[in-house]
C-alpha cells in the first residue's frame, strides 16, 4: 500500500463531529412504507491532521430526529483514533476495527449494532478515506491494489469462521488476482450497473410515477425499483402503471421495507408476483432469519434481497448459510465500515450470492459504487445480476459527487472514499442552526 506522504508522519490530531439534515420529507423524497416522512441526515465526522489540506470524513445516515444521538456516538468512540499516526492504524486494520467494536463499555450499548455500530462506520470509513487521500487513489483502486493478505488482515472473522476462515478468504482472493488488471480496465471502460429508486417512492402521484418512468427511460435506465407495502390495491395499481411505462424487457424490483409479516408477506407477493418482480426487498423484520428463509423458499423464482438494515456480518452470515437471501444488499454505513464489508464481501463470494448494495440517503452511492468497484475486480469478479442502487437526491453537496452515464455508474478517480462534503453544505445544513433549518425553525 505505497502512498505519496509517509503514512509514519500523518498524524490524526483531531475530530470535529456535525450534525446533518435535510429537509427532504417536504418533498416526499424518501418515503416508503415504514418511513412516511424523512428528512434525510448525517451524523457527519472529520478527523483532522498535521498535515496542511489531509483530513478524513465519515458518516452515519440517519432519516432525522435521533441523529443528534449518533453524533453523541461518535464523540464517545473517536478518542480510538485521536493522537494515532495513520500507520499505527493501517498497519494492522482488523486490531484498529476491533479496538472500537469491542470497546467493552461501549459494546454494552450493542453490541456491535445499532447507534454504537453506526458511529463506528462512521469512524472507521473516516479513517480509510483518510487512507486513500493518503494514498493518492480513489478507494476502489486502493483497495483492488492491495494484496490478498493484506486484504485479509483487514477483516474480524470473530463469530463467522464456521462460514468463513481466513485461510478460505485469503484462497479465494488469491484466485481471482489474474485478471485484475483487465476487470479494472473493463470497468473504467464500461462503468458498473445501476438501477434507480427515484420513480417509486410512496409519496408520489401516479402521474409523478409514470413521468419519472418515462424520464428514466429517455436517460438510459432499464432497472427500476418501487416501493410497496401501503396497501395491496395501491401496490397493485402503481405497479401496473410502472411495469406498463417501462415495459417488460427492463427490470422491476420491488421493496416492502420490513412492513410485512411472514404470511403477510407471502400473501402479498402471490398477487404482486403478476408484475414479474426481479426481487422482493426486505419484505419483514431484518432480525427475522427463519422467517426470511420461509418467504424465500415460498416466493420463489422471485428473489429475496435485505442487508441495508442487517446489523452485522454474524446476521448476514446466518442469511446466507440458511439460503434466506437470493441478493445481498450491503451498506456502507449500517456495519462496522469498509472492514465489515470486505467479511460480508467474501461471505457473499463463498455462498455465491450476487451483491447489490443499498444506497440513497446523503452520500451511500458515494460510498457503496468503491465497494461494488472492488468487489468486482478483487472477489466477485462479475457484473452478472450485480447492481447498485441510485437515488438522484443530494449528491450536489459532495465535493466528487456519483456521475451516471446511462443507467451505469462511471469509476471515481479522486483520491479519497468520496464522502467529503461541501463546506457551503455544512454550514447550510447543520442543525439546528443553519441557515436552512433557521429559516424553517422561525
Amino acid at each position: 500500500m505505497s502512498n505519496t506522504n509517509s503514512s509514519e508522519s500523518v498524524r490524526i490530531t483531531g475530530f470535529k463531529v456535525q450534525d446533518i439534515r435535510f429537509p427532504t420529507s417536504e418533498a416526499q423524497h424518501g418515503s416508503d412504507a415504514m418511513n412516511s416522512s424523512p428528512d434525510y441526515s448525517c451524523a457527519y465526522v472529520t478527523l483532522e491532521t498535521n498535515q496542511p489540506g489531509l483530513r478524513g470524513t465519515g458518516l452515519a445516515f440517519t432519516i432525522g430526529r435521533g441523529n443528534e444521538i449518533c453524533c453523541a456516538a461518535l464523540h464517545a468512540i473517536a478518542h480510538h483514533v485521536t493522537n494515532r499516526t495513520l500507520a499505527s492504524i493501517t498497519d494492522d486494520f482488523a486490531a484498529f476495527s476491533r479496538s472500537i467494536t469491542a470497546d467493552d463499555q461501549i459494546r454494552w450499548l450493542g453490541p456491535e449494532k445499532g447507534v454504537v455500530h453506526l458511529a463506528a462506520a462512521a469512524i472507521i470509513n473516516a479513517v480509510w478515506d483518510l487512507h486513500a487521500k493518503d494514498c493518492g487513489m480513489p478507494l476502489w483502486r486502493l483497495l483492488a491494489s492491495m494484496s490478498p493478505d493484506e486484504i485479509v488482515n483487514c477483516i474480524d472473522f470473530s463469530y463467522i469462521t464456521d462460514a468463513l476462515t481466513p485461510e478460505e478468504a485469503l484462497h479465494m482472493l488469491q484466485t481471482m488476482e489474474p485478471g485484475k488488471k483487465e476487470r479494472e480496465q473493463i470497468l473504467v471502460e464500461n462503468g458498473f450497473p445501476a438501477y434507480t429508486t427515484s420513480v417509486g417512492w410512496l409519496g408520489y402521484t401516479d402521474e409523478q410515477v409514470v413521468q419519472l418512468c418515462e424520464d428514466a427511460i429517455s436517460a438510459g435506465w432499464n432497472h427500476m425499483k418501487m416501493k410497496v407495502g401501503r396497501s395491496l390495491e395501491d401496490d397493485m395499481r402503481r405497479a401496473a402503471l410502472i411495469r406498463e411505462s417501462i415495459g417488460s424487457d427492463r427490470l422491476l424490483m420491488m421493496d416492502a421495507n420490513q412492513i410485512w409479516g411472514i404470511d403477510e408477506a407471502i400473501e402479498q407477493m402471490s398477487h404482486l408476483a403478476a408484475f414479474n418482480p426481479f426481487w422482493i426487498e426486505e419484505p419483514t423484520s431484518p432480525d427475522d432469519i427463519l422467517g426470511y428463509g420461509r418467504i424465500a423458499d415460498a416466493v420463489r423464482p422471485i428473489r429475496v434481497a435485505a442487508g441495508e438494515h442487517c446489523h452485522n456480518r454474524i446476521i448476514f452470515k446466518q442469511l446466507m448459510q440458511l439460503g434466506a437471501i437470493d441478493i445481498c444488499q450491503i451498506d456502507a454505513c449500517r456495519v462496522a465500515g469498509v472492514n465489515e464489508n470486505l467479511a460480508i464481501l467474501l461471505l457473499a463470494r463463498k455462498f455465491d450470492i450476487p451483491v447489490c448494495p443499498h444506497a440513497g440517503g446523503v452520500g451511500l452511492c458515494e460510498q457503496v459504487q468503491h465497494l461494488s468497484m472492488f468487489d468486482f475486480i478483487a472477489v466477485g469478479g462479475s457484473m452478472e445480476n450485480r447492481m447498485i442502487e441510485y437515488v438522484e437526491h443530494l449528491h450536489e453537496h459532495f465535493i466528487d459527487p456519483v456521475r451516471i452515464e446511462r443507467g451505469r455508474y462511471i469509476a471515481p478517480s479522486m483520491p479519497g472514499f468520496s464522502i467529503e462534503m461541501k463546506a457551503e453544505s455544512l454550514l447550510a445544513y447543520e442543525f439546528p442552526g443553519g441557515p436552512v433549518w433557521h429559516r424553517r425553525v422561525s
